[in-house]
């Protein structure tokens, strides 16, 4: 029942789909990341009917513009109806069935729902980060890995997780320093370091501070070792800071696409 003197609304925003969920024989519960609103889940009626008039625009990765029916504010039912969708850009078609790419969008998308875990709580900088990713995943200009990596190195830095790569993170001491933990937020010089620190290729420090900068040049030139370990200490800074694992990471293909 809606709560007194509520009246749900139409109001527009675009987003992201994260993930959508069969409801009932013909509806879907769709997750969505919106520019203004943050995160919201809508219901959207009929869409798994072959007569759907945009079933096919609320599929996982699209960039969509729609109209949503709810309360922006907290108003009522959590869940939003969706009652117009336009496709703003369907990214997820550009590689469905490229298994290393599909995964690494997985990941994005696991990952940005788990950063808004308040429904309706606006965060632009994460959804500007995600449409990005999708977008760079659906050239495919760079190795997805790469493109997986960059966003979650991003993606931390915007919920305060960043793990320090060109300074001790425990004392600040300015440097590529040679010991890496992730229990103490990153690379840590030789005073700082903790026992079971990691000591990973200089190399690797470089590629993590390279994604982060946008750097494409130095990480499209990076080698595959030091990509698998950039791709390990990043997965697990993530992993720490959440206190669980990703259900999508360890399914991710990192072969060689470009």
């Amino acid at each position: 029942m809606p709560a007194a003197g509520y009246r749900r609304h139409l109001y527009r925003d675009d987003a992201v789909v994260l993930r959508v969920q069969k409801l009932g024989e013909s509806d879907r519960i769709i997750t969505l990341l919106t520019r203004r609103h943050g995160r919201l889940r809508a219901v959207a009626r009929g869409v798994r009917r072959t007569s759907s008039r945009f079933g096919a625009r609320l599929e996982p990765f699209g960039h969509i513009d729609l109209q949503l029916a709810g309360s922006p504010e907290g108003v009522g039912s959590s869940l939003h109806s969706v009652s117009q969708v336009e496709a703003v850009a369907l990214y997820g078609k550009q590689f469905l069935t490229d298994y290393p790419r599909y995964t690494a969008a997985s990941a994005i998308a696991e990952t940005a729902e788990r950063l808004t875990p308040v429904e309706r709580e606006p965060s632009l900088r994460l959804f500007q980060l995600t449409l990005g990713a999708m977008k760079a995943l659906s050239v495919g200009e760079h190795a997805s890995s790469l493109v997986l990596d960059a966003y979650l190195l991003r993606a931390m830095a915007t919920a305060g997780w960043a793990p320090a790569v060109a300074e001790c993170a425990v004392c600040g001491t300015a440097g590529q320093h040679a010991a890496f933990s992730v229990p103490a937020g990153g690379a840590v010089c030789p005073d700082c370091r903790p026992p079971g620190a990691a000591h990973p290729a200089p190399a690797t420090l470089g590629l993590m501070n390279a994604l982060t900068l946008g750097d494409w040049a130095v990480a499209d030139a990076s080698e595959p070792p030091v990509r698998r370990e950039c791709s390990g200490l990043v997965a697990a800074h993530l992993q720490w800071h959440m206190e669980r694992a990703l259900r999508s990471l360890p399914l991710v293909d990192r072969r060689e696409n470009p």
